[in-house]
């Protein structure tokens, strides 16, 4: 990476204090999201220049070759923001790994405490009380209780019958 800095105006090597290893240490995971979108826009600027640059310079020396060298700086500053995002992305994807596991735990902590960490029951429709996070029981309805209790018998002898096989 201090083979880049060189190259990097003021304002470019502040952005580059921010990602050193105990700079980014004391960042949140906005605050990394944030120094992440400001990184990606100066590394694409940068790439984009180069970019244009090589473009014009190619026409005029009429080969990719003879043009390389021309555009240097600005492909050791795309190279240097490349290198920067890759390290903020390091530092942001552990970060949401360690929330993530933090949740997880604090989660499991109140399922075995019986506490419930989802919405609040509610009322359905019939007036019961059911928990929202799980579905309704089936209930067989045909039009009368003495049909229903025949079509629940009839299942019961099928199964018994499979089960004396």
């Amino acid at each position: 990476m201090e083979e880049y800095l060189w190259v990097l105006k003021r304002g470019e090597l502040d952005l580059m204090r921010e990602i050193e290893p105990d700079q980014m240490a004391q960042l949140d995971e906005d605050a990394l999201l944030a120094l992440h979108r400001r990184i990606r826009r100066a590394r694409n600027k940068h790439t984009t220049n180069y970019r244009r640059k090589a473009a014009r310079t190619v026409e005029e020396k009429g080969s990719r070759g003879a043009a390389k060298p021309k555009g240097a700086k600005d492909r050791l500053r795309a190279e240097a923001f490349e290198e920067a995002l890759s390290r903020v992305s390091e530092r942001l994807t552990e970060v949401v790994h360690e929330q993530a596991e933090q949740l997880k735990q604090e989660r499991l902590a109140m399922a075995r405490e019986g506490r419930w960490t989802g919405p609040e029951s509610v009322t359905s429709s019939a007036g019961s009380v059911t928990d929202a996070g799980r579905g309704r029981e089936h209930q067989k309805i045909t039009g009368g209780q003495k049909r229903d209790a025949s079509s629940i018998a009839q299942g019961a002898r099928r199964q018994a019958k499979r089960d004396a096989r």
